[in-house]
């Protein structure tokens, strides 16, 4: 199969005007057409301000595999979801990578079902910085998501047995972007996020979401959040082992103390350090412990410490009047 058919890779910029006007479309390119939308039953909503993203046929090693389709949290609130597609151009199926915007674009007209009809989304609505779900073309679940309205008119103006997944070229859907849509075009785009991307990428190392294994019906077509590890909720409970490290280090700080006390002769003798603030600097006063237990020391301060000319040892200490 890989022989029978060319892929190349290729980079479409759309709107390069500036990072935020930016839209940027990287896909692959084929000979082959995308096997049809498989019918299949969305899953609840498990979270208010959920959007549904559809599955869709993406390329891999091994041909056309199935994404399934699921529930996001939108980059920020007000955005839309405008699903990707594929199109025939120059002789070739071209992906066009779907993106988050204000507004739904054109994603080629393809019905993907649940509110995206081919034209825009009738699935719900941003109302007063709210999501709003429209149960009568999407399903959410009642005991956590209550900010719901009906509206069945919507579900007659789409053709819900159109299965076709790409756009153009022999047996693909004819529809062009309107004017709306080609204003949305131009509107500041978001990419996929992180957690989109490797839901992608687990569907692609799953054999069986391959149309070669499973005949264009996936066994799991929807799921309700992204097939994607909770990275970020698994690094949390390391940051507390980091925290108790700094203890640790004060602990010898604490250690340390006791080797600032390592003075006894000195803090015993509390009538000396106040009037002889320099007994550390002179070793002379350490040579002459006969004179520092007499009590007549108390009545008479040691002179003889700001005295350092007298070399005397025994009969330096009656000269009290050098002192004051």
């Amino acid at each position: 199969m890989k022989k029978m058919i060319s892929i190349c890779l290729f980079v479409a910029l759309g709107l390069l005007v500036r990072q935020a006007d930016a839209q940027v479309s990287l896909g692959i390119s084929v000979h082959l057409a995308p096997p049809p939308i498989p019918v299949y039953t969305q899953p609840l909503c498990p979270v208010d301000g959920y959007i549904w993203v559809p599955g869709y046929w993406a390329w891999g090693d091994d041909g056309y595999f199935w994404v399934p389709g699921y529930w996001s949290a939108p980059p920020s609130v007000g955005l839309l979801w405008t699903p990707g597609y594929w199109g025939f151009v120059g002789g070739v199926y071209a992906w066009h990578t779907g993106y988050w915007g204000p507004h739904v674009g054109f994603y080629g007209g393809v019905n993907y079902g649940y509110g995206y009809g081919g034209v825009g989304y009738v699935g719900g609505e941003w109302y007063g910085g709210r999501f709003r779900y429209n149960t009568a073309v999407t399903r959410v679940n009642t005991t956590v998501v209550h900010n719901t309205y009906i509206n069945r008119t919507v579900v007659n103006n789409v053709n819900v047995n159109n299965r076709v997944s790409y756009n153009g070229g022999s047996g693909g859907i004819q529809a062009r972007p309107t004017s709306e849509q080609e204003s949305a075009m131009r509107e500041r785009h978001v990419e996929g996020t992180s957690a989109q991307i490797a839901h992608q990428q687990t569907a692609m190392h799953d054999h069986n979401a391959y149309a070669t294994i499973n005949h264009g019906r996936p066994s799991n077509p929807a799921v309700a959040r992204p097939m994607v590890s909770r990275s970020p909720e698994v690094s949390r409970p390391n940051t507390p082992v980091s925290r108790p490290q700094p203890q640790v280090h004060n602990q010898p700080q604490v250690h340390s103390q006791p080797q600032v006390n390592s003075h006894p002769q000195v803090r015993p003798q509390p009538q000396i350090r106040n009037p002889q603030p320099v007994v550390h600097n002179q070793p002379q006063v350490h040579n002459q412990p006969q004179a520092r237990p007499q009590q007549q020391v108390h009545n008479q301060p040691r002179p003889h410490v700001a005295h350092p000319a007298a070399p005397p040892h025994g009969e330096g200490h009656p000269g009290g009047e050098h002192h004051r």
